[in-house]
Protein backbone atom coordinates (compact mmCIF):
# COMPACT_ATOMS: atom_id res chain seq x y z
CA UNK A 1 0.00 0.00 0.00
CA UNK A 2 1.30 3.45 -0.98
CA UNK A 3 -0.22 6.66 0.40
CA UNK A 4 -3.20 4.70 1.62
CA UNK A 5 -3.76 3.09 -1.76
CA UNK A 6 -3.52 -0.65 -2.50
CA UNK A 7 -0.54 -1.84 -4.49
CA UNK A 8 -0.55 -1.85 -8.27
CA UNK A 9 -0.94 -5.62 -8.33
CA UNK A 10 -4.00 -5.55 -6.05
CA UNK A 11 -5.71 -2.72 -7.91
CA UNK A 12 -4.96 -4.16 -11.36
CA UNK A 13 -4.57 -7.93 -10.98
CA UNK A 14 -4.43 -8.28 -14.74
CA UNK A 15 -1.03 -6.61 -14.68
CA UNK A 16 0.61 -9.12 -12.36
CA UNK A 17 1.69 -11.44 -15.14
CA UNK A 18 2.64 -8.49 -17.31
CA UNK A 19 4.93 -6.97 -14.73
CA UNK A 20 6.42 -10.35 -14.01
CA UNK A 21 7.36 -10.84 -17.66
CA UNK A 22 4.51 -13.28 -18.34
CA UNK A 23 2.66 -13.79 -21.62
CA UNK A 24 0.60 -10.62 -21.19
CA UNK A 25 3.41 -8.49 -22.64
CA UNK A 26 2.97 -10.31 -25.94
CA UNK A 27 -0.82 -10.34 -25.90
CA UNK A 28 -1.43 -6.77 -24.81
CA UNK A 29 1.45 -4.91 -26.39
CA UNK A 30 2.08 -7.04 -29.47
CA UNK A 31 -1.32 -8.17 -30.72
CA UNK A 32 -3.57 -5.71 -28.90
CA UNK A 33 -1.67 -2.55 -29.73
CA UNK A 34 -1.19 -3.48 -33.37
CA UNK A 35 -4.86 -4.37 -33.80
CA UNK A 36 -5.90 -1.13 -32.12
CA UNK A 37 -3.53 0.91 -34.26
CA UNK A 38 -4.69 -0.78 -37.47
CA UNK A 39 -8.35 -0.24 -36.59
CA UNK A 40 -7.73 3.41 -35.77
CA UNK A 41 -5.68 3.97 -38.92
CA UNK A 42 -8.33 2.38 -41.15
CA UNK A 43 -11.16 4.32 -39.53
CA UNK A 44 -9.35 7.62 -40.06
CA UNK A 45 -8.19 7.18 -43.66
CA UNK A 46 -11.15 9.08 -45.09
CA UNK A 47 -11.83 11.54 -42.29
CA UNK A 48 -10.11 14.50 -40.70
CA UNK A 49 -9.98 13.96 -36.91
CA UNK A 50 -10.74 16.86 -34.61
CA UNK A 51 -9.07 15.35 -31.54
CA UNK A 52 -7.04 12.36 -30.39
CA UNK A 53 -8.70 8.96 -30.07
CA UNK A 54 -9.80 8.64 -26.46
CA UNK A 55 -9.11 5.79 -24.07
CA UNK A 56 -12.31 4.48 -22.49
CA UNK A 57 -12.25 4.17 -18.69
CA UNK A 58 -8.55 5.06 -18.22
CA UNK A 59 -6.84 3.87 -15.05
CA UNK A 60 -5.92 6.25 -12.25
CA UNK A 61 -2.29 5.36 -11.51
CA UNK A 62 0.27 6.79 -9.13
CA UNK A 63 3.31 8.27 -10.83
CA UNK A 64 5.49 5.40 -9.65
CA UNK A 65 3.04 2.80 -10.97
CA UNK A 66 2.99 4.54 -14.35
CA UNK A 67 6.79 4.65 -14.41
CA UNK A 68 7.02 0.93 -13.61
CA UNK A 69 4.74 0.03 -16.50
CA UNK A 70 6.55 2.40 -18.86
CA UNK A 71 9.92 0.85 -18.05
CA UNK A 72 8.54 -2.58 -18.91
CA UNK A 73 7.07 -1.65 -22.28
CA UNK A 74 9.54 0.96 -23.59
CA UNK A 75 11.68 -1.46 -25.61
CA UNK A 76 8.61 -2.94 -27.29
CA UNK A 77 7.14 0.49 -28.01
CA UNK A 78 10.27 1.94 -29.59
CA UNK A 79 10.92 -1.17 -31.67
CA UNK A 80 7.44 -0.82 -33.18
CA UNK A 81 7.79 2.93 -33.77
CA UNK A 82 11.04 2.20 -35.58
CA UNK A 83 9.17 0.21 -38.22
CA UNK A 84 8.00 3.57 -39.56
CA UNK A 85 11.49 4.29 -40.89
CA UNK A 86 11.46 7.66 -39.14
CA UNK A 87 14.93 8.33 -37.72
CA UNK A 88 13.61 10.18 -34.67
CA UNK A 89 11.56 7.17 -33.60
CA UNK A 90 14.82 5.25 -33.11
CA UNK A 91 16.77 7.93 -31.24
CA UNK A 92 14.40 10.00 -29.10
CA UNK A 93 14.69 7.81 -26.01
CA UNK A 94 18.34 8.86 -25.77
CA UNK A 95 17.36 12.52 -25.40
CA UNK A 96 16.60 14.33 -22.17
CA UNK A 97 13.21 13.55 -20.69
CA UNK A 98 11.62 16.53 -18.97
CA UNK A 99 8.99 14.76 -16.85
CA UNK A 100 9.78 12.74 -13.73
CA UNK A 101 7.08 10.13 -14.31
CA UNK A 102 4.55 9.48 -17.09
CA UNK A 103 1.40 11.56 -16.65
CA UNK A 104 -2.10 11.22 -18.01
CA UNK A 105 -2.84 13.81 -20.68
CA UNK A 106 -6.44 14.78 -21.35
CA UNK A 107 -5.43 16.46 -24.62
CA UNK A 108 -3.86 13.19 -25.81
CA UNK A 109 -6.89 11.01 -25.25
CA UNK A 110 -6.20 10.25 -21.55
CA UNK A 111 -3.01 8.39 -22.42
CA UNK A 112 0.06 8.46 -20.23
CA UNK A 113 2.77 10.50 -21.95
CA UNK A 114 6.43 11.51 -21.65
CA UNK A 115 8.17 14.61 -22.99
CA UNK A 116 11.58 14.35 -24.72
CA UNK A 117 13.61 17.06 -26.49
CA UNK A 118 16.77 16.87 -28.59
CA UNK A 119 19.86 19.03 -28.00
CA UNK A 120 18.65 21.82 -30.29
CA UNK A 121 15.46 21.97 -28.23
CA UNK A 122 17.27 22.11 -24.88
CA UNK A 123 15.57 25.43 -24.11
CA UNK A 124 12.41 23.41 -23.59
CA UNK A 125 13.80 22.73 -20.12
CA UNK A 126 13.27 26.39 -19.28
CA UNK A 127 9.55 25.73 -19.78
CA UNK A 128 7.53 28.98 -19.98
CA UNK A 129 10.78 30.93 -20.40
CA UNK A 130 11.97 28.77 -23.31
CA UNK A 131 11.36 31.27 -26.09
CA UNK A 132 11.23 30.37 -29.81
CA UNK A 133 12.96 27.14 -30.81
CA UNK A 134 15.64 27.06 -33.55
CA UNK A 135 15.44 25.16 -36.80
CA UNK A 136 16.09 21.47 -36.14
CA UNK A 137 14.57 21.45 -32.66
CA UNK A 138 12.70 18.19 -32.12
CA UNK A 139 10.17 17.28 -29.45
CA UNK A 140 8.90 13.74 -28.97
CA UNK A 141 6.03 12.53 -26.83
CA UNK A 142 5.49 8.79 -26.60
CA UNK A 143 2.35 7.38 -25.03
CA UNK A 144 0.64 4.34 -23.61
CA UNK A 145 -2.77 3.54 -22.19
CA UNK A 146 -3.87 1.63 -19.11
CA UNK A 147 -7.55 0.86 -18.66
CA UNK A 148 -9.43 0.59 -15.38
CA UNK A 149 -9.50 -3.20 -15.70
CA UNK A 150 -5.72 -3.35 -16.12
CA UNK A 151 -5.22 -3.70 -19.87
CA UNK A 152 -2.06 -2.02 -21.19
CA UNK A 153 -1.62 -0.73 -24.74
CA UNK A 154 1.18 1.20 -26.35
CA UNK A 155 0.02 4.47 -27.94
CA UNK A 156 1.17 6.79 -30.72
CA UNK A 157 4.46 8.67 -30.84
CA UNK A 158 3.82 12.40 -31.34
CA UNK A 159 6.58 14.49 -32.95
CA UNK A 160 7.15 18.22 -33.48
CA UNK A 161 10.06 19.43 -35.62
CA UNK A 162 10.97 23.09 -36.14
CA UNK A 163 11.45 23.61 -39.86
CA UNK A 164 13.08 26.41 -41.86
CA UNK A 165 11.36 29.81 -41.81
CA UNK A 166 8.50 29.87 -44.28
CA UNK A 167 7.63 26.17 -43.97
CA UNK A 168 4.33 26.93 -42.23
CA UNK A 169 4.18 30.49 -40.88
CA UNK A 170 0.69 29.98 -39.44
CA UNK A 171 2.10 27.20 -37.24
CA UNK A 172 5.37 28.93 -36.31
CA UNK A 173 7.05 26.59 -38.84
CA UNK A 174 6.43 23.42 -36.84
CA UNK A 175 5.94 20.09 -38.59
CA UNK A 176 3.68 17.66 -36.70
CA UNK A 177 3.86 13.89 -37.15
CA UNK A 178 2.08 10.97 -35.52
CA UNK A 179 3.43 7.42 -35.63
CA UNK A 180 0.99 4.70 -34.62
CA UNK A 181 1.89 1.82 -32.25
CA UNK A 182 2.35 -0.57 -35.20
CA UNK A 183 4.82 1.76 -36.93
CA UNK A 184 2.42 3.17 -39.50
CA UNK A 185 2.53 6.93 -40.05
CA UNK A 186 -0.87 8.40 -39.30
CA UNK A 187 -0.06 11.82 -40.70
CA UNK A 188 2.65 14.42 -41.22
CA UNK A 189 2.37 18.14 -41.88
CA UNK A 190 3.02 18.74 -45.57
CA UNK A 191 3.36 15.01 -46.22
CA UNK A 192 1.21 11.87 -46.35
CA UNK A 193 -1.93 12.22 -44.24
CA UNK A 194 -1.33 15.91 -43.70
CA UNK A 195 -5.06 16.59 -43.25
CA UNK A 196 -5.18 14.08 -40.40
CA UNK A 197 -2.84 16.13 -38.21
CA UNK A 198 -4.49 19.51 -38.77
CA UNK A 199 -6.08 19.15 -35.34
CA UNK A 200 -2.54 19.21 -33.88
CA UNK A 201 -2.00 22.62 -35.47
CA UNK A 202 -5.32 23.85 -34.13
CA UNK A 203 -4.60 22.75 -30.58
CA UNK A 204 -1.06 24.14 -30.45
CA UNK A 205 -2.17 27.41 -32.01
CA UNK A 206 -3.81 28.13 -28.65
CA UNK A 207 -0.31 28.78 -27.32
CA UNK A 208 1.04 30.57 -30.37
CA UNK A 209 2.64 33.25 -28.21
CA UNK A 210 4.75 30.49 -26.60
CA UNK A 211 5.98 29.18 -29.98
CA UNK A 212 3.09 26.69 -30.02
CA UNK A 213 4.55 24.83 -27.02
CA UNK A 214 2.77 23.13 -24.18
CA UNK A 215 4.86 22.13 -21.16
CA UNK A 216 5.09 19.40 -18.55
CA UNK A 217 2.67 19.99 -15.65
CA UNK A 218 4.07 21.75 -12.59
CA UNK A 219 5.27 19.29 -9.98
CA UNK A 220 6.36 16.73 -12.58
CA UNK A 221 9.13 18.76 -14.22
CA UNK A 222 12.80 17.77 -14.39
CA UNK A 223 15.16 20.74 -14.18
CA UNK A 224 18.72 19.90 -15.24
CA UNK A 225 21.48 21.72 -13.42
CA UNK A 226 23.49 21.85 -16.65
CA UNK A 227 20.54 22.98 -18.72
CA UNK A 228 22.70 25.25 -20.89
CA UNK A 229 25.16 22.51 -21.78
CA UNK A 230 25.02 20.97 -25.23
CA UNK A 231 24.33 17.25 -25.39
Amino acid sequence: MRDGRPSLAKRFPGLCGFLGGFLASFLLIGIGAQALAQDQSRSAQSVQPTRHFRVERPADLTGQDALTIYARILDTMTAAYGLSGDATSKTYRGWRRYNRVPYRSATHGERFVNNYANALAKAYGSFESAGPMPKGALLAKDSFAVTARGDVFSGPLFLMEKMAPGFSPANNDWRYSMIMPDGSIFGETGGPGSARVVFCHTCHAEVGDADNLFFVPEGNRVRFLNQSAAE
